[in-house]
């Protein structure tokens, strides 16, 4: 199968287009190079070929021969989309649906759309893929509006699937430590210590980043009716943990790291996430990891580099310090877009 892969230079589409490729598609990579500074090490044996471009910049064109396409380059997380609201509607938003616009007129038949967990927003107990959105960010808002929209588009020619993951974790040569696993992993190993300001009582579903791409590669292989306009929740409903959980779990892991916890704070809502769908719907899908075994893993590629706290701390692996260096610097514009040196 041939495959438009958007966002293949960040932290899961690095990971997803060596599966892909490994699995015998055929990738065409796409991204426009935010993240270029954030290698930390060497983890994967190929890489698709990526055009440089902004998703907003792509023509009909580029699809050509595409059966595909996995839309994953968007701005990445709450963060970001505080930092730049119009803009992360353009972009989050404008460019996903110009993409599937796009993708009708070339005669691409699926469309895989990256959402997320978060347009469930602050939800007390368990939800699933029936209950009510209730997004509380632009970053939230617009995954629901992508939903819609392509919703509305889907027909005999044009089969759209909504993944929507939880929290992310695990190692990626195109590392995030602005995620709360990996960031409670890099304190360990740098600082020897975790100190939480609240008493991580809240819940928050976790799946590793190879997972993700699991789920990815499982809906691209699946018969059209079972993910025809479909939503999936992707994890699995053993990884609902607490956040001190979580805390726990990588101080065990860490030799000599501590962890202290909070007072109880003025707004501990949290919520779990049900993934009995995507268990029982999804042909091939089950989760191979748990956070015990990503902290494991964290552990290792840590010591493999031995990873200093410069590189923990800096720019290359947080998306949000990052795209502000490239405002201040003004590499890019206020829409942006790179500037021509």
């Amino acid at each position: 199968m041939k495959l438009l892969v958007t966002g293949t230079e960040g932290y899961l589409g690095c990971v997803l287009g060596a599966e892909l490729l490994r699995a015998g598609h055929d990738v065409v990579g796409v991204d426009t190079g935010f993240y270029k500074a954030g290698w930390l090490y060497s983890g994967v044996d190929a890489t698709p070929r990526t055009l440089v471009k902004d998703i907003r910049h792509l023509t009909v064109d580029d699809l050509a021969g595409v059966d595909a396409i996995v839309a994953m380059a968007e701005l990445s997380n709450d963060p970001l989309g505080a930092l730049a609201p119009a803009v992360t509607y353009e972009i989050n938003h404008g460019g996903s649906v110009h993409l599937a616009r796009l993708a009708k007129e070339a005669g691409v038949g699926r469309y895989v759309y990256m959402s997320s967990c978060s347009v469930y927003g602050v939800a007390d107990g368990v939800v699933d893929e029936t209950t009510p959105v209730d997004p509380q960010t632009p970053y939230a808002e617009c995954k629901v509006l992508v939903e819609n929209d392509l919703s509305a588009m889907a027909d005999d020619d044009f089969s759209p699937t909504f993944l929507r993951n939880a929290t992310a974790y695990g190692a990626s040569p195109r590392m995030r430590f602005d995620i709360v696993l990996n960031n409670l992993a890099g304190l360990a190993w740098t600082t020897k210590q975790i100190a939480m300001t609240s008493d991580g009582t809240p819940w928050r579903p976790l799946v590793h980043a190879l997972d993700v791409a699991k789920a990815i590669t499982c809906t691209l292989a699946a018969p059209r009716e079972a993910v025809h306009g479909e939503v999936f929740n992707v994890g699995s409903s053993e990884q609902n943990y607490r956040v001190r959980d979580i805390a726990e779990i990588v101080a065990a892991t860490f030799p000599g790291c501590s962890v202290t916890f909070g007072a109880s704070g003025g707004d501990n809502r949290s919520y779990r996430v049900d993934f009995e769908k995507i268990s029982t719907r999804l042909p091939g899908f089950a989760c191979e990891w748990n956070a015990q075994q990503g902290a494991h893993q964290l552990h290792g590629v840590f010591s493999s580099i031995d990873m200093d706290a410069e590189t923990f701390t800096g720019r290359g692996h947080t998306r949000l310090k990052q795209l502000e260096h490239l405002i201040a610097t003004k590499q890019v514009d206020d829409q942006l877009f790179w500037r021509q040196a």
